[in-house]
């Protein structure tokens, strides 16, 4: 390992990330080295990070190589390895024009939820081909403390459990992931979406998400809790022939979801690079032992 190592630091609606460019796929991340990377106090800080590696470089990214040159390697704070992440999406594009290697226009990304198209606009906002959402058969409840609420399972290449309550305080802290029944519906756990409405088409969300805790935003959160929303509103585009829009409100900003007659769901938002900078390989090897 090098003695430092290129990072950079980014969010999309204050959901952040350690971003660390590696084409070859020659950096060695552990679990343990990304959990340090993503440390608040002692490391960089991030909801998780986005391991930037070519596809064809990537053992779990070549068969989609010629499709999308650039695979998003995600990991969870913790270090553990997930499917997706839609604010994270946005991000590793605009890294990608950041860094040359694309321009405005629509580009795609490989991801372990499936290769996503994503458009740059010149506005600055970025938009994500977030793919179709799977609504799995079965009742499922979440609780906080003694309230429990039904909550609708939604899958957008990874799982949600979207509640609708009367008050986003009524969340509670989400340090600690909201218990949900039955266990069998979610084997790996579940990113769990508390839901408020604010208006016609507009509601308003706290998650918890898996292996990071409360974030300030989700984008796979926001499009599952739009869908929920719309088949809870007795709207389902693949029924109707028209498009259903909604605005999510995050802690950290504003994201726009439409799911489109064919099943498509987009996803547009802003997506901010911050700081760019070295790791120390030295700290970081000290970090991990």
């Amino acid at each position: 390992m090098s003695t430092r190592i290129a990072f950079l630091k980014g969010h999309g609606t204050e959901n952040d990330f350690v971003i660390v460019p590696d084409p070859e796929n020659v950096i060695d991340l552990s679990p343990a080295a990304v959990a340090a990377l993503c440390d608040r106090r002692a490391g960089i800080g991030g909801d998780g990070l986005l391991h930037v590696v070519r596809s064809a470089a990537h053992p779990e990214a070549r068969d989609v190589a010629a499709e999308a040159e650039w695979f998003m390697d995600y990991r969870n704070g913790d270090g553990s390895v997930s499917e997706m992440c839609g604010n994270g999406v946005r991000v590793f594009a605009r890294y990608l024009q950041r860094a040359g290697h694309v321009t405005e226009g629509d580009i795609a990304v490989a991801t372990r939820g499936g290769v996503k198209t994503v458009h740059i606009a010149k506005d600055g906002d970025v938009t994500v081909g977030m793919g179709k959402a799977r609504l799995p058969e079965g009742d499922v409840t979440v609780s906080v403390g003694e309230r429990s609420w039904p909550a609708r399972n939604v899958n957008m290449g990874n799982p949600h459990a979207v509640a609708f309550v009367d008050d986003l305080a009524h969340a509670g802290d989400l340090y600690s992931p909201p218990p949900f029944s039955p266990p069998a519906a979610y084997p790996e756990g579940v990113n769990v979406e508390f839901v408020v409405d604010r208006g016609p088409g507009h509601v308003a969300m706290r998650v918890h998400e898996r292996g990071a805790g409360e974030t300030r935003s989700c984008g796979t959160g926001a499009c599952a809790v739009a869908v929920a929303a719309a088949r809870r509103d007795g709207a389902d585009p693949a029924v109707t022939g028209t498009q259903a829009t909604y605005t999510v409100d995050v802690p950290g900003g504003t994201l726009v979801i439409t799911e489109r007659p064919d099943g498509q769901i987009e996803m547009t938002g802003p997506a901010v690079i911050v700081a760019e900078g070295e790791i120390d390989a030295e700290w970081l090897e000290n970090a991990i032992r």
